[in-house]
């Protein structure tokens, strides 16, 4: 029989063998996401004069800096589905899309206690998001294949996107008058708000150098963070659905969710709404119906289900809110913040 000398070598071993599996998978989490969260400031900096430089308007402003914020979760995403942990894939884009209307809009609302909106805004970047998680839901569940999807969604992304860029157009469109005067009337709301909250310094060919590098980085330290995420995973037997939609989906979506706030307590609450939207609208697009099209998605499933469908509905809750009170007053923000705990609690009951 073994004395109890006998067995502690035994212990040590195995602690030490958990060590070496856990542990460089950890490191390459934690460095990944710090390296990754800090460069994309940078980036996101850069890009804007960048932009500045080429004369995009405020709106086309926003959405370079939405992308350029949205590198981490696109790069892990992208990351997982070139692993073949596609249902990880999946959960990062849907489930940061979920963590941005909490943390963006929800969390933004009770910080200022109330963000003020125009109707138009929310109407013209509301009806896109809407569309665009309809279909989200639609390619998860297997109705429409990646390719049919992100066409889909191009059609009412890329008049979206010219509309913002060019308002001055809008009178050559063969449109009742009455629709393109409200289309130019809710462009220039919009972008009285982004104005000053985004106008930044005219850019050099050093900041667009800065950008490049920048980017390098940001995919790299994303990609390495996405690895230790699912390594980690693995070795403790978490679903991938609680790993992508969960935690890397709420690491990657913190430079946006800081910007958020800070925006909403400086009311500017069009350029928080602009945000949100186009944040979740290029995650989609980027994260999701690309892969989507090229290697197609995991084999549809409960918990991928339940991503989209919570996206979608937690982003039809938001905006049934804001167009109803014209801004989202605290109570508001609180119930959409309860809402993304809802969605914590089922996600983690259904893995």
């Amino acid at each position: 029989m073994a004395t109890q000398a006998d067995r502690r070598p035994h212990v040590s071993n195995h602690v030490g063998r958990g060590d070496v599996t856990v542990a460089p998978a950890a490191i390459a989490f934690v460095v990944g996401a710090l390296v990754s969260l800090g460069v994309s400031l940078v980036l996101v900096s850069r890009l804007e004069r960048v932009g500045e430089r080429l004369g995009l308007s405020e709106a086309l402003l926003g959405l370079l800096a939405a992308l350029a914020a949205d590198a981490p979760e696109i790069t892990a995403a992208v990351t997982a589905v070139a692993h073949h942990q596609r249902s990880v894939g999946t959960g990062v884009v849907i489930g940061s899309n979920v963590f941005n209307l909490a943390a963006l809009l929800g969390l933004g609302a009770v910080v200022a206690g109330r963000i003020g909106l125009h109707r138009k805004v929310i109407a013209l970047g509301g009806a896109v998001a809407l569309w665009v998680a309809v279909v989200c839901l639609g390619t998860v569940e297997g109705v429409v294949d990646g390719a049919v999807g992100l066409g889909l969604v191009l059609v009412v992304l890329g008049p979206y996107v010219v509309l913002r860029g060019h308002r001055s157009k809008l009178w050559r469109l063969r449109l009742p008058r009455s629709w393109v005067k409200w289309l130019a009337s809710a462009v220039d709301e919009e972008e009285l708000e982004l104005v000053v909250a985004i106008r930044p310094a005219r850019g050099t060919p050093k900041d667009a150098l800065v950008a490049g590098v920048a980017l390098v980085v940001v995919v790299g330290a994303s990609a390495v963070m996405e690895r230790g995420a699912s390594s980690l995973g693995a070795h403790f037997a978490v679903a991938d659905a609680v790993v992508g939609g969960l935690v890397l989906a709420a690491v990657t979506s913190l430079p946006n969710a800081a910007a958020a706030v800070y925006l909403a307590r400086k009311g500017r609450g069009a350029a928080a709404l602009s945000t949100a939207l186009n944040s979740n609208t290029l995650n989609v697009v980027a994260g999701l119906l690309v892969p989507a099209s090229v290697v197609g998605l995991a084999v549809p499933s409960g918990p991928g289900l339940l991503l989209a469908g919570w996206y979608l509905g937690l982003t039809t809750l938001t905006l049934a809110l804001a167009y109803s009170s014209r801004g989202l007053r605290r109570w508001e923000g609180s119930l959409i913040v309860t809402g993304y705990a809802a969605f914590v609690a089922s996600l983690l009951a259904s893995s």
